[in-house]
């Protein structure tokens, strides 16, 4: 079996890294680092989706037709891999991640013609209209309603943790068009724009101070039917097929990868309680092994998801398996990069920049760099702590495994 990289292989990787010295901007890699959700605030996210767009490597999953790119499986583990070791913000993955594939596979020719190009250029930036207050986890019980009148469906209702719904100008959404015996059934699934009268979003300010998520407000709503995505009464079915790339369009383990190669770094260093290094103690070294080999695993599902993708086919079951670990073992990187953390009693601080001046005694890094000694400018402490959601949103964990049970096992 061959292993290493063909010669091809090796020239797109230092195109890949050419254009990250380029483009990647020291204050772009700088919020990279720091992030610790799933989500680069807006500005930062725009301007690396543009560099992206320019280069036309900001949907290559997406089927060529739709401005893909023909890119092998080892081009895209080679492209997320240089994203995540230089430190790229990620983009919102509303748009490109989420609607721009449910519209492949679900909307009309004019859906496409329509919203594809914008989604790719980021003149629409998305969000996703489907918790409510009592509907979460159990989102088939929604209640926000669509009636019809003439050419329109109007809308009342209530959305709640909506993600960055005060950038974005439209939000795909489901709605309950008619009540039916089973929960699943009379729900449609909807695009609206967020400049239509009677839409209101208010903020929902987290304890750390940051503004992410929102509730929206829909108060007699106008939206044209031809907005319907698939059929009038079948969302329910367009829905679970975007959960599919909610939840497996994209690649945890080149992440992964780095931030647990971050650790090991950082357990390298001498300096620890006592003087030592924290890799020589046996326990901590067999973890860090233990999670290396879990995440190469992981990768392997990611190859054969994208290889899916990049035909136009939905990830399947395999996006249930892939959310699932990949948020468990992110969980679990966490706690490891706590436990070097520990181990070296370095202070509490988001970045070694953070306002108020540098922590004292931090060695001065630029974001090019690999620092010498422990890492002061990863939050990890917002990280675990924010990790924790991961097991949650998009479906619980316990929910997937249901799915896989149901879909793979037959259950």
């Amino acid at each position: 079996m061959e292993l290493g990289f063909s010669a091809a292989d090796g020239a797109f990787r230092d195109e890949v890294r050419s254009f990250l010295d380029e483009k990647l901007t020291p204050e772009l890699r700088a919020t990279g680092k720091r992030m610790t959700s799933v989500y680069a605030d807006y500005d930062t996210t725009m301007a690396w989706h543009k560099a992206l767009y320019e280069q036309g490597w900001v949907a290559p999953a997406w089927p060529v037709e739709y401005g893909g790119c023909d890119w092998s499986v080892i081009q895209h583990y080679i492209f997320s891999s240089e994203l995540a070791a230089a430190g790229a913000p990620s983009l919102s993955p509303m748009g490109l991640g989420m609607c721009g594939p449910v519209l492949i596979g679900y909307g009309t020719p004019e859906q496409k013609a329509f919203y594809l190009p914008r989604i790719l250029s980021g003149e629409d930036f998305w969000c996703q209209g489907y918790s409510e207050p009592g509907s979460g986890s159990d989102l088939a019980s929604l209640q926000m309603s669509a009636v019809p009148d003439g050419d329109d469906f109007v809308c009342n209702g209530q959305k709640i943790w909506t993600t960055h719904a005060n950038y974005a100008n439209r939000i795909f959404n489901l709605v309950r068009t008619s009540k039916e015996d089973i929960p699943q059934r009379g729900i449609t699934f909807i695009l609206i724009d967020m400049a239509t009268p009677g839409v209101k979003v208010e903020p929902l300010v987290m304890l750390s101070g940051e503004h992410i998520q929102n509730q929206i407000f829909f108060t007699d709503v106008r939206v044209p039917k031809r907005n319907v995505v698939g059929k009038v009464g079948d969302g329910w079915t367009v829905a679970k097929y975007l959960m599919q790339f909610e939840r497996g369009g994209h690649a945890y383990a080149p992440g992964l990868h780095t931030r647990l190669d971050r650790i090991a770094r950082m357990a390298r260093q001498e300096g620890g309680n006592g003087g030592g290094r924290l890799i020589d103690d046996a326990n901590f070294a067999a973890k860090l092994a233990e999670t290396s080999v879990e995440i190469t695993s992981l990768e392997y599902t990611e190859h054969r998801i994208m290889s899916a993708l990049s035909h136009g086919e939905a990830p399947g079951a395999e996006s249930s398996l892939l959310k699932t670990r990949g948020t468990e073992i992110s969980q679990r990187v966490t706690e490891l990069a706590l436990e070097a953390v520990a181990y070296y009693a370095l202070p509490f601080q988001p970045h070694a920049t953070a306002p108020g001046g540098p922590v004292p005694g931090a060695p001065a890094v630029t974001p090019n760099e690999t620092p010498v000694g422990p890492d002061y400018s990863w939050p990890v402490t917002a990280k675990y702590l924010n990790d924790r959601a991961g097991s949650i949103y998009a479906g619980t964990n316990e929910i997937q495994r249901n799915i896989m049970a149901k879909a793979v096992l037959g259950l």
